[in-house]
């Protein structure tokens, strides 16, 4: 593992890499979902027909999942080097770090979404469901499907509160032993220590990788489970309503930072 430990100045370009890496993936994020909206209508024109879900939505769908993969396992590489940075992003505004779990969103907030959007898509077509017509999107989830989506939800929660205690047992070593008495030597004048203290976070900052690490791979793997139970047209409507949420809330929370900022620092 990378050295966990450095100096400030160390810190802050790592952020900005990967801020610019953000930034890059927003932007390609948002074609994607030009992308999704417009493979959407042309799947409305064709009704549904599976030939068409084959040739162009699941090629899509994995070209998505793909660009998910690039972001976690970028996020892993800066993790190693930064995790302090990647669990405070500066890249994210006010807003968003405020709904964050783990320097990420919350996998069971997955299943919100999931459900979100099927209720908006079943009462818009409620009328066509009666008269039995299949509209192949959300509001359109079997009753199999709906039970396989209810224990993937209850193995995500339970697997959110491990990592939710893992991650409090590595918060209360800020006040163990070691730190209490390292804390207190500097304070009455204590020097020549910086070698323990280094040594002293990285053992917690270890911990933090790990979890946060695993956390992740949580986040991910919800994603693609949700997918592997939803038809390639359903997977299309989720993609469409994660990236919109993102997108959204990310400028809400940008122009909301920018209104505070202007309030605090007036021009003159």
């Amino acid at each position: 593992m990378a050295p966990l430990l450095m100096s400030r100045n160390e810190g802050k370009e790592r952020e900005k890499t990967f801020d610019k890496f953000f930034e890059s993936w927003l932007a390609e994020q948002n074609q994607e979902l030009k992308d999704l909206v417009s493979a959407s209508r042309d799947v409305n024109k064709a009704g549904n027909k599976k030939p068409l879900e084959e040739r162009v939505l699941v090629p899509l769908i994995e070209r998505v999942i793909h660009h998910y993969e690039e972001y976690y396992v970028e996020k892993s590489k800066y993790s190693e080097e930064d995790v302090l940075g990647m669990l405070n992003p500066s890249w994210r505004s006010n807003l968003e770090g405020a709904f964050l779990w783990i320097g990420g969103w919350r996998p069971s907030m997955a299943f919100h979404l999931l459900y979100s959007k099927s209720g908006l898509q079943l009462e818009a077509r409620l009328s066509e469901l009666i008269r039995g017509i299949r509209t192949g999107d959300l509001g359109d989830l079997s009753p199999n499907q709906m039970s396989k989506v209810n224990e993937l939800q209850k193995k995500t929660i339970r697997e959110e509160k491990d990592s939710s205690e893992n991650l409090a047992k590595v918060q209360e070593t800020v006040a163990d032993t070691s730190t209490v008495e390292l804390s207190h030597v500097l304070m009455t004048g204590g020097s020549g220590l910086e070698e323990q203290v280094e040594a002293n976070l990285a053992s917690k900052e270890e911990g933090l990788v790990i979890i946060l690490q695993k956390a992740d791979n949580l986040r991910l793997n919800t994603l693609k489970e949700i997918l592997a139970i939803l038809t390639p047209t359903q997977a299309l409507h989720f993609l469409i309503a994660a990236a919109e949420l993102h997108l959204r809330l990310h400028e809400w929370g940008k122009k909301k930072d920018a209104i505070a900022a202007a309030l605090h620092h007036p021009h003159p």
